[in-house]
């Protein structure tokens, strides 16, 4: 079977670590000191979900709203999209709902609805943690999202676990599980 390629969007407020989980997912390392992201970045990830290959166009969007206006031409196209939210900062889950409206109106001219899921960031600061897990779980039931995680950039917890998750969601869509 040949490569099967899917565009993932990561999206969300700026600083609750979207580029950090990216970069520790395509080169296993953790890296603290990332710059804000300007606009989008772009990047190309080959895995194996079930024995099938795989590619991942992620799209990892600026968070900040000065860009918010850009989004909506980098979502077209799209299979399938990460909500995140930072678990130290309540405000980051605030504007889910603009985010989401965002994602939909951008992507309502596909043939079918585009899977999301939502991943809680930054699970290394359990300590400062003021979006319980219960919460981000209701939240992500409450708006539709196909799964929900709670990960690590800095550890590495469940950072595979995440992109694993929408990819064999992606598969599963696209009859190819």
């Amino acid at each position: 079977m040949q490569d099967v390629l899917f565009k993932v969007c990561i999206f969300g407020d700026g600083g609750v670590g979207k580029t950090t989980l990216v970069n520790r997912y395509l080169t296993g390392l953790f890296k603290g000191d990332t710059r804000v992201t300007i606009g989008i970045n772009f990047h190309l990830k080959k895995l194996e979900v079930d024995g099938k290959k795989v590619s991942l166009q992620i799209w990892d969007f600026a968070g900040e709203r000065r860009f918010r206006s850009l989004f909506p031409n980098f979502v077209r196209g799209a299979n399938g999209g990460i909500f995140m939210y930072d678990i130290t900062r309540y405000s980051s889950l605030k504007n889910i709902s603009e985010w989401l409206k965002i994602f939909k109106e951008s992507s309502k001219n596909e043939e079918q609805e585009i899977p999301l899921i939502m991943v809680a960031g930054k699970l290394d600061l359990e300590f400062k943690r003021t979006v319980s897990r219960k919460y981000g779980l209701e939240t992500a039931r409450y708006n539709g999202f196909y799964g929900f995680i709670e990960c690590s950039a800095k550890s590495g917890q469940n950072v595979e676990v995440a992109f694993k998750t929408i990819a064999r969601i992606l598969m599963e869509k696209a009859d190819l599980s």
